[in-house]
């Protein structure tokens, strides 16, 4: 994988081009994704490997991407420290036992790879199809994003309990923080185990908090996974939606790649980050919806913008919408083929 465009610019090495892939780039923008989701439930696509591998396949085959992300999600932590986990449509994920006392902290386990030996069996059939095309990055949530939907029960606007409990009960805060740290680093070893060759942490839900409290309660607990990844050769990813106010913060845990929400001027934050720490991002989705001249004019101008700069992957400042036309995001991948610097 050391000739993989993805790999060199995650490790801050030139590139001709950017490489692309987006964030949900395997999910419900695809027909060919509803022809599976409508056989299947969403736990059951996570946790049978055939089934994963062929979503984590979509994009791979069908828009030609330069690196293809693990089909999972970032609950499957939560379900298996013993979170009653479900998903339903247009409601989304929800946790028939949210943790909301000491006692419910006590109960979560953290000794759980045995559960989450589905995700190690998927990487395996993906890597087997993938056949060194092009990389595979695994992914987990972050402690505190994984900590709301287990305290809110699901998912929530103000994450009011969850900060309730930050600020009135921090040493419970902490203990529940800490088991989903330990399971988090365990489970991103047992990926990179299985044979990925990168890994992302998503804390899509950072912006709910101000700088001291996701210095406290999310920043340390990111420190303290990367710390403990196995992680030569395999670049690690730091993402969350506030990354624009965070990502100095962010570089001090020490990922190899901050990726960066639409928010904020990419080269000026890029020039903000200690050397050697590349940049990911951070085109608005909501382009993807516009005119191709239009998706095709930002996309140049971000290029333009970050041309003379080393590590830098091409992604969205998010996810990708489930109806953002399949036709607009196959044509910004062709358009990011076809540059050069």
């Amino acid at each position: 994988m050391k000739d993989s465009l993805f790999i060199k610019a995650a490790l801050s090495q030139p590139t001709e081009r950017p490489p692309v892939w987006m964030m949900r780039q395997a999910g419900r923008f695809m027909p060919q994704y509803w022809e599976i989701k409508n056989k299947y439930s969403f736990l059951e696509m996570c946790k049978t490997p055939e089934i994963a591998a062929d979503v984590t396949m979509l994009p791979v085959d069908l828009l030609d991407i330069d690196a293809a992300i693990l089909f999972s999600d970032i609950l499957v932590t939560g379900e298996a420290m013993g979170g009653d986990l479900s998903f339903t449509q247009g409601v989304g994920p929800k946790f028939a036992n949210p943790v909301r006392t000491k006692a419910d902290v006590d109960n979560l386990q953290v000794d759980v790879l045995d559960r989450l030996q589905y995700v190690a069996d998927a990487i395996k059939v993906i890597q087997q199809r993938l056949n060194g095309r092009i990389p595979l990055i695994g992914f987990a949530g972050a402690p505190f994003t994984v900590m709301s939907y287990l305290v809110e029960g699901g998912s929530s606007r103000d994450f009011k309990l969850t900060k309730l409990m930050l600020h009135n009960q921090p040493e419970l805060a902490h203990q529940l923080l800490s088991k989903i740290a330990q399971v988090t680093a365990d489970y991103l070893n047992l990926q990179i185990e299985a044979g990925v060759n990168a890994v992302q942490i998503f804390d899509s839900w950072a912006q709910a908090l101000a700088w001291d409290d996701y210095k406290e309660f999310s920043h340390n607990y990111i420190a303290q996974i990367i710390s403990k990844l196995n992680r030569k050769d395999i670049p690690v990813i730091s993402f969350c939606k506030g990354s624009s106010v965070f990502a100095p913060l962010m570089a001090e845990a020490k990922p190899d790649v901050v990726s960066i929400d639409w928010n904020v001027d990419l080269l000026d934050m890029k020039q903000r980050l200690p050397q050697g720490i590349a940049v990911q991002g951070n085109l608005d989705p909501h382009i993807l919806y516009a005119d191709k001249s239009v998706i095709k004019e930002r996309i140049h101008r971000l290029f333009n913008r970050m041309k003379d700069e080393q590590g830098y992957i091409f992604n969205l400042g998010h996810g990708i919408m489930p109806d953002i036309p399949f036709d607009n995001v196959k044509y910004a991948v062709e358009v990011i083929k076809e540059y050069r610097y």
